[in-house]
């Protein structure tokens, strides 16, 4: 909701339908209140997997190649980001998360939606130009006969 009026005794608040909602400043002063217009800036992350077999020499590739994505976008980005892998699980993957700073704050969420869009593209598109993949480890298949209508055994 965004502030649409302040009165001595009322404050009117202007909703996303733009419909108007008065609340008596005597409630207003018990409770809490975001001003986005002068909230910093937004932090974001990106979770993802990779193969544990991948080389910690791809790995710093990865790392290069983002910061260098990051730094060519400054009206988008704050340069102070961070790649870290947070987990093995499994034996068989490592769960890294990319850690960045728009330079926008919360009053604009599209943007900010539309920036990490683009964002998940470009690290697909490193992941693939690096051949960077995660691989499922092998999965136990089992097999039954069954048999049909006219007694014929049919394997499933």
């Amino acid at each position: 909701m965004i502030v649409e009026e302040m009165n001595i005794l009322t404050t009117i608040f202007l909703r996303y339908d733009n419909e108007k909602i008065f609340y008596p400043n005597s409630v207003l002063a018990t409770k809490p209140i975001s001003n986005f217009y002068r909230s910093p800036e937004m932090s974001d992350s990106v979770e993802f997997s990779v193969d544990v077999s991948t080389s910690i020499q791809s790995i710093g590739a990865l790392k290069a190649r983002l910061k260098e994505y990051l730094e060519s976008r400054p009206q988008h980005w704050r340069p102070n980001h961070s790649v870290l892998v947070k987990d093995i699980e499994n034996v068989n993957k490592m769960k890294m998360v990319l850690y960045v700073t728009h330079t926008i704050n919360f009053q604009n969420s599209g943007d900010k939606n539309n920036r990490r869009s683009e964002l998940v593209l470009e690290l697909k598109r490193i992941l693939e130009d690096l051949d960077i993949k995660y691989n499922l480890l092998p999965q136990e298949v089992r097999l039954n006969h069954v048999r049909s209508q006219d007694n014929k055994a049919e394997t499933v």
